[in-house]
């Protein structure tokens, strides 16, 4: 038994099955963690979702920006972009199970020794208030009033937290950390507008990961998000979106004992656009 952590698919679903072919994957003794936006600026998010969910409890899943932005288009709350193409599930027969399902997923994961988040926690976070703050925000997703969720979820503000923050502003603040997230000044302000590399960070901001005292640093966060960073393996951060949908590769991080394995996906260089 093996479990891998895979990076952004993206909708990138032939790519995501020739890498479970190099990981000779069978879903009778292997568990498959996805560190979220498993749909979107890729070719067929559809069939990567219908995959991902037939794998039932051998695959965990995180929610990223991308699949919650399916959520809120498909609510009818915000139209698709122009270089969205999640308009496959928007259309197919099995949209509604497909979009149930996709809100049912964690926002945040913790077990054999690792966390898994899609973007990154806020410094003051610990494991086990971050696993706390992310039910919030699934209980509400996955009930009865998860529309008012997605209508309220967008928005820059508050950028920084607050154990006083109630409503819509304190689920806002832990979606945008966990989805959104890559620089942080050292008291945890948020900044989005970031997406370069660890060379053209704005002023006063560092990677979430490297803010001072991190409450999270006792345990490996493995992560996505952040094409630009690359493949990071450190004892305390795992960054595994190696930006596929660019055309660049599809890692996979064997938790059992570190080893990589990845595919090139070239096929895809300049088919998506990062708008």
């Amino acid at each position: 038994m093996a479990t891998y952590a895979i990076g952004d698919i993206q909708g990138c679903y032939d790519q995501l099955r020739r890498l479970l072919d190099k990981l000779s994957f069978d879903p009778a003794r292997d568990e498959l963690w996805f560190v979220g936006d498993l749909v979107n600026r890729g070719p067929r998010s559809r069939d990567a979702l219908r995959f991902i969910m037939s794998l039932g409890d051998r695959a965990v899943s995180v929610l990223g920006n991308h699949d919650l932005a399916l959520l809120v288009v498909a609510a009818g709350f915000k139209k698709p972009h122009r270089t969205d193409t999640f308009g496959d599930i928007l259309s197919a027969p099995d949209r509604e199970e497909l979009l149930d399902w996709l809100r049912r997923q964690k926002l945040f994961h913790a077990a054999r020794g690792y966390a898994m988040v899609h973007a990154g926690l806020l410094p003051q976070w610990s494991i086990n208030q971050a696993a706390t703050l992310a039910r919030e925000v699934e209980t509400m997703l996955r009930g009865a009033d998860y529309r008012e969720l997605l209508q309220n979820m967008y928005g820059n503000e508050p950028a920084r937290w607050s154990d006083g923050l109630e409503g819509f502003d304190r689920l806002r603040v832990i979606v945008n950390a966990m989805s959104r997230l890559r620089v942080v000044t050292d008291d945890g302000e948020m900044e989005f507008s970031h997406k370069l590399g660890l060379d053209h960070l704005p002023a006063g901001f560092k990677p979430w990961f490297d803010a001072p005292n991190r409450a999270s640093a006792d345990t490996t966060v493995i992560f996505g998000h952040w094409a630009a960073l690359g493949l990071i393996v450190r004892p305390d951060v795992i960054a595994l979106d190696s930006g596929c949908v660019w055309g660049r590769t599809l890692s996979a991080l064997r938790l059992e004992d570190r080893r990589i394995e990845q595919c090139d996906c070239p096929e895809l260089a300049g088919t998506a656009s990062e708008e």
